[in-house]
């Protein structure tokens, strides 16, 4: 299974990262996000993989897959809306703009709509309180001072082409 998630060029990547640190352990954050970089979310098999690639028990893994909101458990859209939730942003109607994501994408937080293409969750401060009510795009460009109309005209140019929503993705480089 190890062979199946770590390709030779992601092991490459891995050893190289593990070789920062003074132990392996230190280095589970920066591996696990090769991984996910790498096959787009963490999935059961992955955990496996990367606590036998650390000589972890698998619980280990697990529980920093599950307490850090960064990594996915599940196959992510291909463009994501993450929705500031904190006050600013609230109290100028991030809450609204939930609703309007509802509605429009006829998912509900989390879920990825049927075509793969968007999905979107409620985030911690993203630090653009000047912009509220803000989102950043999968991980991304910020967009702000949000409406309903500014959110279905960003879907268009994200559908059309017009916008890229991933110019900005950074992956992990060793």
């Amino acid at each position: 299974m190890i062979d199946k998630i770590f390709t030779p060029e992601i092991k490459a990547k891995a050893d190289a990262l593990v070789a920062r640190y003074e132990t392996k352990r230190a280095s589970i954050l920066m591996i696990l996000r090769l991984v996910q970089d790498y096959h787009g979310y963490v999935s059961p098999e992955a955990e496996a993989a990367v606590a036998e690639y650390l000589e972890l028990p698998q619980i280990d893994v697990h529980e920093v897959v599950t307490f850090y909101t960064l990594f996915h458990t599940k196959p992510r859209a291909k463009t994501e809306f993450h929705v500031c939730r904190t006050l600013a942003c609230s109290l100028l109607g991030a809450g609204k703009i939930v609703k309007h994501l509802e509605k429009k994408l006829g998912v509900k937080e989390g879920e990825v709509t049927a075509d793969g293409e968007f999905c979107f969750d409620q985030v911690e401060c993203l630090g653009a309180c000047e912009i509220a009510p803000m989102l950043q795009i999968t991980e991304g460009e910020y967009v702000g001072d949000l409406t309903p109309a500014k959110i279905d005209s960003l879907m268009e140019d994200i559908k059309s082409g017009k916008m890229d929503p991933y110019k900005k993705k950074q992956k992990v480089s060793v």
